[in-house]
């Protein structure tokens, strides 16, 4: 793996930030975990995803509607993500340690596994927040080049077109494919992963069966494997696309920056940046005054916030944006924030696209 460390010996953006943080919440007498708003959402979402899946499976409706319902559920599954099981993996959904690790088991339910999840997005993702060569989520491809130092292929040139395509099929590769590829390899991308214990093993084994069997067998054995085919791909598609949009404009956008780590460099590489500025630098908002789009997609819209207190519930991202814009005025550092969910995804297109073309070389 390669070693990456930040300049923090002068960490004094963080600290001034988080001492105001403390006073928000200690003035209000106010935990940092959720309420009623946030188990409002589990209230909601759950037992929705539920009545999908059993009106897709037992109900009798023609085959038009069941594409469009697949195609809910599947964003429906993917809102359980950002509201109960991401809040659950970083440990700020409950006070209680027992709840966050029985909720983050609904990724499992979803398809993927808690424990590689911790690994790939709370560590990885969240200490090295676009470092190419060690971030998993801009991780090097032939098939989408999302930096400037990754390798250019030709297909790239019209990456813009179909990469949205391939977000769809994000999901069903996630769940099918990736999660086996990171359990025998133990590894994700270039980190090696903590070792898994028996329960981990267990959990993994039970759970990708059990969704072999709630998710292929069972609907199969109810309405054919032709209506399952249609609706399990519908269902996927939309899923992938929802999950990959909302996490995509955070960081792959034109006004975010990006760091180089080579794969097999030996020595550190030093970011010249403390850890907080550098999550300033390569994280954006996005339609934060949407109190829809705050809604669905779990206070997703506001990353920034979320990558320098990833321990605090989102729904208390709204009032902290103020807290963290005032700081990055006051260190003069530039606070991103995307005004619409549009302008961000026209943001993420413009930049693949450009990176799609190919570098010209520097003349000497």
């Amino acid at each position: 793996m390669p070693r990456v460390i930040y300049n923090n010996k002068n960490a004094v953006f963080f600290k001034s930030l988080k001492q105001a943080v403390d006073v928000y919440f200690k003035d209000r007498q106010i935990t940092k975990t959720g309420d009623w708003r946030l188990y409002s959402k589990a209230l909601i979402l759950v037992p929705v995803a539920i009545a999908f899946y059993l009106f897709l499976l037992f109900a009798h409706y023609p085959a038009w509607l069941g594409i469009i319902l697949s195609a809910l559920w599947g964003v429906v599954l993917a809102l359980v993500g950002f509201n109960i099981m991401h809040d659950a993996c970083h440990g700020s959904y409950s006070s209680r340690k027992w709840v966050n690790e029985l909720l983050s088991l609904s990724l499992n339910a979803l398809g993927g596994n808690a424990f590689f999840w911790k690994s790939k997005h709370n560590i990885i993702h969240h200490t090295y927040t676009n470092v190419d060569g060690v971030d998993d989520d801009i991780a090097h491809s032939p098939i989408i080049r999302m930096c400037s130092t990754q390798r250019w292929y030709p297909i790239h040139r019209v990456q813009h077109i179909y990469t949205p395509l391939l977000y769809s099929f994000s999901s069903i590769f996630w769940i099918l494919t990736k999660d086996f590829i990171n359990y025998f390899s133990q590894q994700i991308y270039t980190t090696p992963l903590p070792k898994m214990d028996r329960k981990e093993h267990v959990i993994f084994w039970v759970s990708k069966l059990m969704y072999v069997l709630f998710y292929i067998v069972l609907p199969i054995l109810a309405v054919g494997f032709l209506p399952w085919l249609v609706g399990f791909l519908v269902m996927h598609f939309t899923l992938g696309i929802t999950l990959s949009v909302v996490f995509q404009l955070a960081h792959v956008v034109e006004e975010t920056e990006f760091e180089f780590v080579a794969e097999d460099a030996e020595q550190v590489k030093l970011i010249e940046s403390e850890w907080a500025v550098h999550q300033i630098k390569t994280t954006a908002n996005f339609s934060p005054d949407n109190k829809f789009i705050s809604w669905c997609v779990g206070g997703l819209n506001y990353q920034v916030e979320h990558h320098l207190f990833p321990r605090i519930c989102h729904i208390h991202y709204p009032e902290l944006s103020r807290i963290v814009r005032e700081k990055c005025a006051e260190y003069n550092l530039t606070y991103h924030s995307i005004p619409t969910m549009s302008e961000a995804f026209v943001s993420h297109i413009r930049l693949i696209r450009l990176l799609g073309k190919k570098p010209q070389l520097a003349i000497a």
